[in-house]
């Protein structure tokens, strides 16, 4: 069965799918603490939710004063991150229920995230969500991260699929802006709740304020079915 309007739901991946911002805390607090920097906090990794691993180190690199190469860090991170990821990584029940529905329903359902391409795929199959992706879309593989739009846009020209025909499911307004540029619709899931009132959450055509703990099935899958409003093709 497809649904009637939109083609194409594309997933961001940490905090959205899954809940593996513990593990790029971990990864991140660990490859600090190679390079001499202790102190790192897990509210100090929650700004830099929903921005890309590329960016996230950059910044740090100049925060601390690093000496190493951002691709050496990338790498210190990337191997840390993924033996973590590895040995466990949880899936939302509720977002996994909505994939399998999706799923069931023909809806093709692509994933586009700031991480790494080898930690999408390592997480995708340690989860079995690799079963009902057909698309996936790292950060990697575009000019810009998140913000931009990037990473959307070239996830719909895999799919083959117009924009306007997505709906993105966020859970950082880093990731709801890309959204929005990209033209396409966001179901907005804030996986810091504080940061619920964000601009870029504002603009969402669903919002769940409360974050996973509010999160239905059937709302998300509601609004997925009967696209836009008229005259509307925008997040």
């Amino acid at each position: 069965m497809n649904t009637p309007w939109t083609t194409a739901v594309i997933f961001d991946l940490d905090g959205t799918l899954v809940d593996s911002e513990p593990n790029y805390y971990e990864a991140g607090r660990r490859l600090l603490a190679d390079h001499g920097v202790t102190g790192f906090t897990w509210r100090r990794h929650t700004d830099f939710i929903g921005i890309g691993t590329r960016e996230t180190l950059e910044i740090l690199k100049a925060e601390y004063g690093l000496a190493a190469p951002v691709e050496e860090l990338l790498a210190g991170k990337n191997h840390h991150y993924l033996r973590l990821a590895r040995a466990g990584t949880e899936v939302f029940p509720r977002m996994r229920e909505f994939v399998e529905r999706l799923h069931r329903e023909g809806v093709p359902i692509a994933v586009a995230s700031g991480s790494s391409r080898v930690a999408i795929e390592a997480v995708l199959g340690g989860t079995g969500l690799d079963a009902y992706v057909t698309t996936v879309v790292s950060a990697e593989e575009v000019e810009r991260g998140k913000p931009a739009p990037d990473v959307f846009l070239e996830a719909a020209r895999r799919l083959g699929v117009e924009p306007a025909r997505c709906v993105v499911v966020e859970d950082a307004p880093p990731g709801a802006a890309a959204a929005h540029a990209a033209g396409m619709r966001c179901v907005a899931v804030p996986y810091v709740p504080a940061t619920a009132g964000d601009p870029a959450f504002r603009r969402a055509g669903l919002l769940f304020p409360g974050g996973q703990g509010e999160f239905t099935v059937r709302a998300a899958h509601d609004f997925v079915t009967r696209g836009p409003a008229p005259g509307r093709t925008g997040a």
